[in-house]
């Protein structure tokens, strides 16, 4: 990695000079000649005659949704800024959900400001850095500049892009700091706005705006539907390519298969939506498992939770338990099909009118009678549920919102949400689990160490719902059949 031409290295370290270098004021420690040179000879690489972004339309209406419910008021939503990985180097970026989602744009230090203008609502304005000057050397000897981290719309492009009015953002916190009147914004992503604004708004009603923005992307529109089914058609590509090589993964690890699917993600979308969870074997009974570091064995389960994340940031969220030697054993066939019998019982129940809840309590319902029959649990049924007692091998609710964030919505409040009503147009997943921990002494010794997870992602439509995951089978018997096609 390059590191950065840095004006301050003291002159003992630089290259010895064959030629008297000039004093040059404005660039210390680099001649006049070469700053000259830097200057000129570049060509006109504005881009002209460019079309709005796909979302544009989508991205005006969600503003102007936004101007109603807070009218009269200065409303400040900030991307956000790179964060450090270690010492000078940076964790890849991604700008916040609710910058991207009223703007569709995804640089690094963007703020969307919407100004009140009277009775026609709100002005808004995106602020952006602009390209780098090349007259003044930002272009090559700051590290942001960029010759060293590439091309950066014109604020002009900008506009014609995003449809939305741009400016530098370079003496905005400034201009915050000096505004006058009521302001909300969106914390936690920018400190540079945040303290700027620290005397102007009011953590009560910071949050009043990101509980709003959380519950607008409940219901999802037509372009949001379309990249949700664009992230699932990838991420089925990729769960095709884990099993093609699990081979592969049998000989090293876990850490195989979460690479091969996080191929899949960068070439057809932005990134993986979240980590993958790649669980072999007992792993697959800890229920966020990112490490992905264990072996891969014949004979085991692989537990895959993945989803690519498109290039508009809206992600997947699907899991398969798979036999890694393409076959179940009797007892996880049992307890595979057994989930499944939960799942199909909860996605029967999203519907629109429903409860959030009630494909929960469906699914539920379904596990706490195979742990009754199973003998594991002493029943009546309603006795186990009311008890909560198959949580002991069911901990995780069974579903969530999804969208631009894998639990999307999280800001809602619970009346807008778990205790809310499904709606034509939102979307989330259904997931069962049962898990059997390795050290599990109440349960007989072949279940222990199996643990089984099935999710899908269902639209709840006019009618009923669809599952955009359908591309990838389910049952027992099809998920065989599938893998030895794979496998060839």
């Amino acid at each position: 990695m390059a590191d950065e031409l840095t004006p301050e290295t003291p002159e003992e370290e630089q290259p010895k000079k064959k030629h008297k270098q000039r004093k040059n004021g404005l660039y210390p420690g680099v001649s006049e000649e070469l700053a000259a040179s830097m200057r000129t000879g570049w060509a006109d690489t504005e881009l002209r005659g460019l079309e709005p972004i796909a979302q544009a339309a989508h991205t005006a209406a969600r503003r102007s949704a936004l101007s109603r419910r807070f009218p009269g008021e200065r409303l400040v939503v900030p991307a956000g800024r790179l964060k450090t990985r270690s010492n000078d180097t940076e964790y890849p970026f991604r700008a916040s959900t609710e910058y991207a989602y009223l703007t569709g744009d995804q640089t690094e230090n963007g703020v969307l400001v919407m100004e009140p203008a009277g009775e026609t609502g709100h002005q808004a304005t995106v602020y952006l850095l602009p390209r780098s000057d090349r007259e003044n050397g930002e272009f090559w000897l700051s590290g942001s500049g960029e010759l060293w981290v590439g091309r950066r719309h014109s604020l002009t492009e900008a506009e014609q892009l995003l449809g939305i009015p741009a400016k530098d953002v370079r003496k905005l916190a400034e201009e915050l700091a000096e505004s006058e009147g009521p302001v909300r914004a969106v914390r936690g992503h920018d400190s540079v706005i945040e303290t700027a604004l620290t005397d102007k708004v009011t953590k009560e009603h910071d949050d009043e705006l990101r509980v709003y923005l959380s519950e607008a992307r409940a219901v999802k529109d037509a372009f949001e539907i379309g990249e949700l089914q664009k992230a699932v058609d990838s991420t089925v590509r990729g769960f095709e390519d884990v099993v093609k090589v699990l081979d592969k993964a049998e000989a090293t690890s876990e850490r195989y298969i979460e690479g091969t699917f996080f191929l899949r993600a960068r070439v057809e979308g932005n990134d993986v939506g979240y980590g993958s969870i790649c669980a072999a074997g007992p792993h697959a009974c800890t229920l966020h498992w990112v490490r992905n570091d264990g072996d891969v064995r014949s004979g085991d389960l692989l537990l895959l939770d993945a989803g690519v994340e498109t290039h508009s940031l809206y992600t997947a969220d699907v899991t398969r338990t798979l036999p890694i030697n393409g076959t179940y054993t009797d007892i996880q066939r049992k307890i595979y099909d057994a989930v499944y019998a939960s799942q199909e019982a909860g996605i029967a129940a999203v519907k629109p009118g429903a409860k959030f809840r009630d494909f929960h309590d469906a699914s539920q319902h379904v596990l706490a009678e195979k742990l009754v029959e199973w003998g594991l649990l002493e029943g009546p049924v309603e006795r186990v549920l009311e008890l909560g007692l198959q949580r002991r091998w069911s901990l995780h609710g069974t579903g969530h919102m999804l969208g631009m964030d894998v639990h999307d919505c999280a800001a809602a409040r619970t009346e807008a949400y778990v205790d809310g009503t499904l709606e034509p147009g939102m979307c989330l997943t259904v997931e069962p689990g049962l898990y059997f921990q390795a050290d599990d002494l109440t349960v007989p010794e072949e279940y222990r160490g199996i643990g089984v997870r099935i999710e899908d992602d269902i639209l709840v439509t006019e009618d009923g719902n669809r599952n955009l995951s359908a591309g990838l089978p389910r049952t027992s018997d099809e998920v065989e059949a599938w893998m030895a096609r794979l496998k060839g």
